[in-house]
């Protein structure tokens, strides 16, 4: 079982580049064809600073930031008996290549089902940018299985 201890824990803050590669590569996989993702002029004439990321690549960059690992191993999960539950996006800023993110995750809740064959963790996140600006909250939900 997962220490309930570990509600209210605060990951260390995380950092992670947003490429302008890596944003094109994520908009082609998710179909996303509007050349704000592509092309900078494109991107500036839309008002944004640079090419800007689709909605749901910040997810994918919290990954990619390592701090989802860093997590798993903090609470002694067996990632194999990880699954995805939840996630929900609030966005109060564009996130554009060049950025550099900060990810600061907080663990706000820690619960199970079905008599602790189910065990949720709920973790929220602040992110922002290089600038100081507020981004984005993300809010997950992973489930660990238990045979």
């Amino acid at each position: 079982m997962i220490d309930k201890k570990f509600i209210g824990y605060q990951q260390p803050p995380t950092l992670w580049d947003v490429e302008k590669g890596r944003i094109a590569f994520f908009a082609d996989v998710i179909g996303a064809k509007d050349p704000i993702y592509t092309d900078v002029e494109a991107a500036r004439a839309a008002g944004y600073r640079n090419v800007v990321a689709p909605p749901t690549f910040i997810f994918g960059a919290e990954g990619d930031s390592g701090a989802m690992m860093e997590l798993i191993t903090t609470l002694n999960i067996d990632l194999g008996k990880v699954l995805h539950g939840e996630q929900r996006f609030d966005y109060y800023a564009p996130v554009c290549a060049g950025d550099t993110l900060r990810f600061e995750s907080k663990i706000t809740d820690i619960y199970d089902k079905k008599g602790g064959a189910l065990e949720f963790v709920v973790k929220d996140t602040r992110v922002t940018n290089q600038l100081g600006e507020h981004v984005a909250d993300l809010h997950s939900v992973i489930v660990v299985r238990h045979a």
